[in-house]
């Protein structure tokens, strides 16, 4: 099977019978150890409760709507990609290992595609769209006055006192403007980020190793050497930290309270749900997974500014913040700059900072939501690409919703 890299060069890969068969042979079984690996991905992404731990997060009660589909020509739009060849949308979405896609348009789906056996009921991985989304059910307990952004994260967590949070904001939380010494490097085997899956319980305990959970590695991060609130450093740590804050200031459990807060109220056909440590420490930095239909209600929610069924989800000013606020000087001196020059990061999501006021959530691996409030267009994108940053996609994928922004616009 052919895979496009970075600028779309190709490789083989062979690929083995993914758990086609019960129980599988063991060149095709999906475990711990490789299912973040391509290609078991294409399998393990939307099947994540049956390699991890899970909490539920349950979906609504009452009679769910049934998003309208509307004929368009959306997949056979063309636009220029970054490599100055013409793309088309269909074209686009098989290169860039895209296993769900919408458009949504006032409500009616526009566009709705499937992939390699992932179906519409099926939840599927959203990586750090998690954080994005947990920034969400963030503005709705600020917004009831059981948490406070500016106060310190002590308030909340005196167990990280020493830690590179012991003296930040929750403000600095939701910002990615912790001073903290860690790098997020997705494939180093050996270092924190590593120690820090296995705490989270997406990798194998090392040989020897000691099993360590979620909230015992958050109180290790160490603090690094410049003030709170300068500098964008993208941390997934922080978010997991986000989800503990959630959990004291509201003395329940994360999935608990998202399913009530938002998902049941958002009218959803179906339950979502979020990975656990051996503890029951939720993976709100990366664990939440949901259905292509269901994250694009989601979507559609936050483009109306916190809004569904006529009811107030989330409070407006908390949209408004996340859309028009953040530091873009904080920005350019982080190290995402070069994906996003002009953007800014608040509240968890990326403005991009177009002319159309455009602003998304992102994880890795290729999950997107894609918000143009001038057009009223919310794209959900799922995928399994096999590394988990590929700046060469990433460019392809801004180039496309832009063009099917503009186009419905």
């Amino acid at each position: 099977m052919l895979f496009r890299v970075e600028r779309f060069q190709e490789f083989e890969l062979a690929e083995p019978r993914i758990m086609e068969e019960f129980p599988a042979p063991n060149e095709g079984q999906v475990t711990l150890a490789n299912w973040r690996l391509p290609p078991f991905n294409r399998w393990s992404f939307h099947h994540v409760r049956e390699v991890l731990p899970t909490a539920a997060i349950y979906r609504s009660e009452r009679s769910v709507e049934r998003i309208p589909l509307i004929k368009s020509g959306i997949a056979g739009l063309a636009f220029q990609g970054p490599d100055d060849k013409e793309w088309t949308v269909e074209a686009m979405l098989p290169a860039t290992w895209t296993d769900g896609f919408i458009v949504m348009q006032r409500g009616r789906a526009m566009m709705e595609w499937y992939d390699v056996g992932f179906r519409p009921e099926m939840p599927h991985i959203v990586f750090s769209v998690s954080k994005s989304m947990s920034a969400i059910l963030a503005g709705i307990v600020i917004g009831d006055g059981r948490l406070d952004p500016d106060a310190p994260v002590t308030k909340y967590i005196p167990e990280v006192e020493g830690s590179a949070y012991g003296d930040c904001s929750v403000r600095h939380v939701l910002d990615m403007t912790v001073s903290v010494n860690f790098i997020e490097d997705y494939l180093d085997a050996n270092g924190d980020f590593a120690r820090y899956r296995v705490a989270t319980g997406w990798n194998v305990v090392p040989e020897g190793g000691k099993p360590e959970d979620l909230r015992r590695f958050l109180t290790t991060m160490r603090r690094g050497p410049g003030p709170h609130g300068n500098i964008f450093h993208y941390v997934s740590p922080n978010s997991d930290l986000l989800g503990w804050i959630l959990e004291r200031a509201t003395g329940r459990s994360f999935a608990d309270l998202f399913s009530d807060a938002i998902w049941r109220r958002l009218g959803t056909e179906f339950d979502a749900y979020v990975t656990v440590d051996r503890m029951g420490a939720p993976r709100t930095a990366g664990g939440i997974c949901t259905s292509l239909r269901d994250l694009a209600r989601f979507g559609e929610m936050v483009k109306n500014r916190g809004r569904a069924h006529g009811a107030e989800l989330v409070p407006a000013w908390w949209i408004d913040d996340i859309r028009t606020k953040g530091d873009p000087a904080a920005w350019a001196a982080g190290d995402m700059a070069k994906l996003i020059p002009g953007g800014r990061y608040r509240g968890k999501w990326y403005s991009i900072g177009n002319e159309r006021g455009a602003f998304c959530a992102i994880g890795i691996h290729g999950q997107w939501i894609y918000i143009d409030p001038a057009s009223e267009v919310v794209i959900v994108k799922l995928s399994s690409q096999p590394l988990p940053l590929d700046d060469a996609v990433d460019h392809l994928l801004l180039r496309a919703f832009d063009a099917i922004a503009a186009s419905l616009g």
